[in-house]
């Protein structure tokens, strides 16, 4: 039996990914009701948006003390927005902190190897709570459906 059908019969969603120039993985996900483009990022601690797109995606933003660091920048100042939605395709996660910072490093390095700019980040905060797996084979990304217990 194939990987695809044991997981969707296990209660996980089937994300198709793009594989991008800079060989990152590409995916779009609604962020508070707004489509965005978002990188796949296993080495981001917190998944992300620029400072700039707050008010695109809805975001209630809080002054941070935390520094983030990543892709050859460090110490950049961060911000945090408390109680916000994803949806990925047919997978949703409510009631989760979204990271903001400059990602003007990130979209440089991307926009010079010929790929799009991304609106955020997808890190490990959201794949671990997903239960996430990779099959780089075929270019998917799993998530385990969240349950909901009244």
């Amino acid at each position: 039996m194939k990987l695809d059908k044991i997981l969707k019969r296990k209660g996980y969603s089937i994300i198709k990914l793009k594989k991008i120039n800079t060989n990152h993985f590409e995916l779009k996900a609604t962020l508070n009701g707004v489509n965005g483009r978002f990188i796949l990022d296993t080495g981001a601690s917190n998944s992300c948006i620029d400072f700039s797109l707050a008010e695109k995606f809805n975001l209630d933003v809080e002054d941070s003390d935390t520094k983030a660091a990543g892709a050859g920048a460090v110490g950049m100042d961060t911000k945090i927005s408390a109680e916000n939605s994803i949806w990925i395709k047919d997978w949703n996660y409510n009631n989760f902190n979204v990271v903001l910072f400059d990602l003007t490093h990130v979209n440089t390095a991307l926009t010079e190897h010929k790929a799009k700019a991304v609106d955020g980040i997808i890190g490990a905060d959201i794949l671990e709570k997903g239960k996430a797996i990779i099959d780089y084979g075929t270019k998917c990304l799993y998530l385990k459906k969240l349950i909901f217990k009244f």
